[in-house]
């Protein structure tokens, strides 16, 4: 795939309240790599299979929830033209100093109707996946927990997500690939791609802003979210549901929550996108479905919990 514009969520910097119980958890039982540590305290983690330094910054606070989003652009030069659009579009923007965030360059940061904060980047360094690129293995010894291998995507709760999903799709150039119509038939779900990924991000309408629902990793099979499974009740991490399957996406999942109550997901499993594709309507009765494909019903506790 050619890519050009914003390649792939970069990173997300997450809200925790006890750093050290949370960083046993993202580490012993998610099985993310520390990789850094700054001077205000933030913890920097990377999964097993990502090149770049770090794609999780935790940072301790009173309440949990999410600080910001970030994509990473082919080049400097993508980001740029992005911004400008971003501008010429009416939403300012605010520059992050190379090196705020240890070892990422300068970020270009806007906030959207929703009341979330997303940033563009060009550059971060990279200290492999422990492989090499000559030869390589398949995997490195040594992995921990569920060993994730990517950080995947963001699902975000906010209000006006028309207007929040079209900066995206307009704007920066992301597919719209699946959404849910409310039974007056206006947009209330949203899942965008900037890849050919069923999707990079997604958003829910909601009356409150800046509201996270979960933080999503990826698994190679469907053993793998099983193990993932087994591995929480080992641990006694609170399951919220699953496993099971999503209509939306085509995705074999489980939910469930760190320490502070964020959600995460691991998950494995979902098709291949390409932009000549019509995005996948759900309607309002078929929700149930949609989301859980097995069950075909809502569940109040996974449609309500936010951070």
């Amino acid at each position: 795939m050619s890519f050009t514009g914003v390649m792939r969520p970069g990173h997300a910097a997450i809200r925790v309240m006890d750093m050290d119980e949370s960083v046993t958890y993202y580490t012993e039982r998610l099985g993310l790599i520390k990789t850094d540590e700054d001077d205000q305290g933030r913890v920097y983690l990377k999964a097993w299979d990502e090149l770049d330094c770090f794609s999780i910054v935790l940072r301790e606070a009173d309440a949990p929830g999410i600080d910001y989003t970030g994509y990473k652009t082919y080049s400097r030069a993508d980001m740029d033209d992005l911004v400008k659009k971003l501008e010429d579009y009416g939403i300012d923007i605010e520059w992050i100093a190379d090196g705020e965030l240890n070892n990422c360059g300068e970020r270009a940061r806007f906030q959207t109707p929703s009341g979330h904060s997303f940033e563009l980047y060009a550059d971060k360094k990279q200290i492999g996946d422990g492989l090499g690129r000559v030869n390589p293995n398949p995997w490195p010894e040594g992995l921990k927990g569920m060993q994730v291998y990517r950080f995947d995507h963001v699902l975000l709760y906010g209000p006006k997500i028309i207007e929040t999903t079209k900066i995206f799709t307009d704007v920066l150039g992301f597919d719209l690939t699946e959404r849910v119509l409310s039974p007056e038939g206006e947009m209330n779900v949203s899942f965008v791609s900037c890849s050919n990924k069923a999707h990079d991000l997604a958003f829910v309408e909601y009356p409150e802003p800046n509201k996270l629902h979960h933080v999503s990793f990826m698994l190679m099979t469907w053993e793998e979210v099983l193990r993932a499974a087994d591995l929480m009740s080992m641990h006694d991490i609170s399951i919220d549901i699953g496993p099971t399957r999503h209509g939306i996406t085509r995705g074999r999942t489980i939910y469930f929550f760190d320490p502070s109550g964020n959600r995460n997901e691991v998950f494995c499993g979902d098709y291949t996108w390409y932009p000549d594709r019509e995005p996948i309507t759900w309607t309002a009765e078929e929700l149930g479905r949609a989301i859980f494909y097995h069950d075909r019903r809502l569940n109040e506790n996974f449609l309500t919990v936010v951070t």
